[in-house]
């Protein structure tokens, strides 16, 4: 049986919240949209959903816009942002983001330098967290949209948001976040953004549904049009992947009074695989990070990296699921754009791996993982 540490790239579906979806599979199947008894019966449990996921991080219901994930969240915040923007504010075409971002708000950020607007990207620290100073220093009235990670999908680290917000807002600018790591594992609150992104799938619901709060009164313009989401996002209801994702959200905040558990077999493999394998650091150990995740760089007594790449392969022939980064980003030949970002050298960071629990870890696994580290450490460094 897998031990299953790739928890940042995607989570198990909880047992309640399968059983919330399967009625939705098969016997109450209608649309949302229709006008009879069936159809009202599911519009009913979208917004119950609707109010669970609210819940999570303190908006209102009618706050929400359900998306087809993630990606389509920031994407629909940035963009729709900044096209009403254009129409109103035609001073403001400056935007700012951070080298750490998850690589599909870098890569909408680069496609929109391309189309005329002027793009800062934050560096980052040793920990990986930006600094607001420079922040502060590179934001001005010309300033559009400032967007900033919650929590990095890599590292855990967890971002100055709240700090940066209040420097956007300061200069009339707007402020999304990128929330899907965070929720669900540290508290969140909508209240200092403008727009905040979220995922089920990273917090043990379905895949394939995402959602984005949108403050009131915030520049808005659908990217999908049509009459559902009260015209912001077009398309029939993913009436199974909302019912999921509420009930994923409800567990989420009653699970996270057991983060404190999480985090210490998360401070437990960590120690261990230290005490094993000498040579190897945690990076962004001095910042705080998620209580589930840890980014470990593996390299050799003189500290010469190791390919973690052979390292993964290994401990995947051992029945442990971990990875080098961002799922959405792997199977490339480059780098982890975070970890260089952070100051590593490219073949540090590829001797890097990253760990990442949930709730159902237990210790018997994370101690089953330390047993196969010495015999590893044999192989690739003393072999």
């Amino acid at each position: 049986m897998t031990i299953y540490l790739d928890n940042n790239a995607t989570t198990a579906l909880a047992p309640e919240v399968r059983e919330a979806i399967l009625p939705h599979l098969f016997g109450e199947f209608a649309n949302p949209s229709s006008p009879h008894g069936p159809g009202m019966a599911a519009r009913r449990a979208v917004g119950e959903a609707r109010a669970q996921i609210a819940a999570l991080i303190g908006a209102k219901p009618a706050d929400l816009v359900m998306t087809g994930g993630a990606t389509e969240a920031t994407h629909t915040a940035i963009l729709g942002a900044l096209r009403t923007l254009e129409e109103t504010e035609h001073t403001r075409s400056h935007i700012v983001t951070t080298a750490v971002e998850h690589p599909a708000t870098l890569a909408l950020f680069e496609d929109l330098r391309q189309q005329g607007w002027r793009v800062t990207i934050l560096p980052v620290d040793a920990d990986g967290v930006p600094s607001l100073a420079a922040l502060g220093a590179v934001v001005t009235e010309r300033t559009a949209l400032v967007s900033m990670m919650w929590a990095n999908n890599e590292t855990g680290v967890l971002m100055p948001v709240a700090g940066a917000s209040a420097i956007a807002h300061a200069h009339g600018a707007l402020f999304h976040t990128d929330a899907v790591q965070a929720a669900g594992r540290v508290p969140v609150d909508c209240g200092i953004a403008d727009y905040l992104t979220l995922s089920a799938h990273k917090m043990h619901g379905p895949k394939g549904i995402g959602a984005l709060y949108v403050r009131k009164g915030a520049p808005f313009r659908p990217l999908i049009h049509g009459h559902q989401e009260r015209r912001r996002r077009g398309g029939t209801e993913n009436v199974p992947g909302i019912v999921g994702f509420g009930a994923a959200a409800s567990l989420a905040d009653l699970w996270m009074d057991e983060s404190g558990l999480t985090a210490f077999l998360r401070d437990r493999l960590e120690s261990g695989v230290l005490a094993r394998w000498p040579g190897a650091r945690v990076n962004g150990a001095s910042a705080a990070r998620l209580p589930n995740t840890t980014n470990i760089r593996f390299s050799d007594a003189k500290g010469r990296p190791v390919d973690a790449e052979e390292l993964l392969i290994r401990l995947d022939r051992a029945g442990i699921a971990v990875s080098m980064g961002a799922a959405c980003s792997s199977g490339g030949n480059e780098p982890s754009h975070v970890l260089t970002a952070m100051g590593l050298t490219g073949a540090e960071a590829a001797a890097s791996l990253r760990f990442s629990l949930s709730r159902y870890t237990t210790a018997a696994e994370v101690d089953a993982v330390l047993s196969e580290l010495p015999a590893l450490h044999a192989r690739l460094v003393t072999a």
